[in-house]
């Protein structure tokens, strides 16, 4: 090939030099109709991929002298590098090693500044979109976003998130939601951190950042700001509970959110696949109001609160008793979370039941 025994792009005629750029890095032939350009093929080229891909000439210049230097270094071991010098003509693109000032630039180096230039190249243009890309994801961390599963990394999942991949990790996941490859589902971009191989963008399935997201996504006054998005409780794949509120005339905020007959929460709903019971409460500043209704659907509750110790204790209908506290308490606990109060439920029979049970003793002991 042309470049085995010449260091310069100038045995090339014009087309060939840019051709050879162009092909290196992986971009389409541009022609250039203008005649008579003073401008070396070389610049011009370098500066096309370089605007082309975000890249700076002058720092794509060094490194490809680094890396000629390296090349160097390893086609003759012992030398001590520091004593050399490449350079590199940004305007002929000719390559030489020189000593103590002295051209050392062995026969046939020039196919090796070729090969290295083009992995240098490429390998910033690699850096360069995936620097863009971490940067242009860092924007989007709490919002959600469509993803599809690519595979199994250990217990994590990996996640295409259009212009790259993601890391669902078994924290972040639903434990009782099945997973398989291809399955499209939602996912909130919870976090970039430094990973093996570099920063690394964490999904999640289980935040309430997700939750969130999908109320913006199928109720509009939620979107728009007229309905606020207060607390949120959630045990993922179980149950969650979402107080929600408006100082805006005309709307109710639980009916926004609901929908008629339901669609809009039974759209969030199926996104989790129907596992995940959705309560929507109204957000009350009164807080004795506000735990009545967090522990909805039980009703008739009477509440005594400590605002020193920030408990409630929860007076509740014996027949509503095990409603309040919910299977395996999860109706409390998350009135609990939801208000920041812990409470404290106890049953008790109403007056008239009272009654009739005296009247039922009296009867008895009149009979006997």
């Amino acid at each position: 090939m042309w470049w085995e025994n010449t260091l310069s792009l100038t045995t090339l005629p014009l087309f060939g030099r840019i051709v050879f750029i162009n092909q290196m890095v992986g971009l389409p032939t541009i022609f250039f109709t203008m005649p008579a350009i003073q401008r070396s093929e070389f610049a011009l080229a370098l500066n096309q991929v370089s605007s082309e891909r975000g890249l700076d000439p002058k720092a794509v210049l060094e490194t490809v002298k680094g890396a000629i230097l390296a090349a160097y270094r390893k086609d003759h071991p012992g030398v001590e590098v520091e004593d050399y010098e490449a350079t590199l003509d940004s305007n002929t693109g000719e390559a030489k090693i020189f000593h103590n000032s002295k051209d050392v630039t062995p026969p046939g180096f020039g196919r090796i500044a070729a090969q290295t230039a083009k992995q240098v190249i490429l390998q910033n243009i690699r850096e360069k979109e995936k620097d863009a890309i971490i940067s242009d994801y860092k924007l989007k961390i709490g919002t959600v976003i469509n993803g599809m599963i690519l595979r199994f990394a250990g217990p994590n999942i990996i996640v295409d998130i259009g212009k790259t991949e993601a890391i669902m990790p078994q924290a972040e996941q639903i434990q009782n939601e099945k997973y398989y490859p291809n399955q499209r589902l939602t996912v909130e971009v919870l976090e970039i951190k430094e990973g093996q191989r570099g920063e690394e963008i964490i999904v999640s399935r289980t935040s309430t950042g997700l939750l969130v997201g999908l109320l913006k996504r199928e109720v509009p006054e939620v979107s728009q700001g007229n309905v606020v998005v207060k607390e949120i409780a959630r045990e993922a794949g179980g149950r969650t509970k979402i107080a929600v509120f408006s100082n805006q005339a005309g709307i109710d905020p639980v009916g926004s959110c609901v929908g008629q007959k339901g669609v809009r929460i039974q759209a969030i709903i199926q996104e989790f696949g129907g596992m995940e019971k959705i309560d929507v409460i109204q957000w009350q500043e009164n807080t004795k109001n506000f735990i009545t209704q967090a522990l909805s659907p039980a009703k008739d509750l009477k509440v005594e609160i400590n605002e020193e110790e920030k408990t409630a204790r929860v007076t509740v209908p014996t027949e509503d008793l095990s409603l309040a506290i919910g299977r395996e308490g999860q109706n409390v606990r998350l009135a609990s979370k939801l208000t920041g109060y812990r409470i404290e439920i106890e049953g008790k029979e109403k007056e008239n039941e009272k009654e009739q049970k005296k009247e039922a003793k009296v009867a008895e002991k009149d009979e006997s």
